[in-house]
């Protein structure tokens, strides 16, 4: 009796794996690794990644409704990231309206520097990136800040969201 329990209990683990694995590759993401350039859902997300980082250029008029539209695509209702100064920001922190004369100057000169996107499952992926913008200090003068960042993304009911971010502020003497 162990014997043939032992028998169904190994082909009903093995079944479930292949459902798994059929379930996984059926979804259309990178069981694990790093994605290609060809992968739908790394050329999406990456996408997604470069309006971000460049939404901070929009006209101050404009910026508000964009930034809106861009993080509730984006962004999971649990969200959670560390700013590049340290203090932590959730998806409402992001989606406040500022007051139209409170809006602030924008950014100039976004760039987008890159991403790699690494799937650890097929519901989980990890985007490495770097971008750039000419902002004004407090002091008035306009500088180039760029920042590295490490983006937590997560499929849920089929839609892939950001999670959390850690974004890092690199100086200057460390830019390629």
């Amino acid at each position: 009796m162990k014997a043939n329990a032992g028998g169904m209990a190994s082909a009903v683990a093995g079944l479930l794996l292949m459902a798994t694995s059929a379930a996984a590759s059926g979804q259309g993401a990178n069981p694990g690794g790093w994605a290609d350039d060809n992968d739908p859902v790394a050329k999406h997300l990456i996408e997604l990644e470069r309006q971000w980082a460049t939404v901070s250029c929009i006209p101050s008029a404009t910026r508000p409704a964009a930034e809106a539209a861009l993080y509730n695509e984006l962004m999971a209702d649990d969200f959670i990231g560390t700013s590049p100064s340290g203090p932590l920001y959730g998806k409402s922190d992001l989606m406040a309206q500022p007051a139209p004369a409170s809006v602030p100057e924008p950014e100039r000169d976004c760039k987008f520097l890159g991403a790699k996107l690494r799937f650890f499952g097929p519901d989980l992926a990890v985007i490495y990136g770097r971008e750039s913008a000419v902002r004004k200090g407090p002091d008035g003068k306009w500088t180039t800040r760029t920042l590295a960042w490490t983006d937590t993304v997560l499929r849920r009911a089929g839609k892939w969201q950001i999670v959390a971010v850690q974004d890092m502020v690199v100086p200057n003497a460390a830019i390629e």
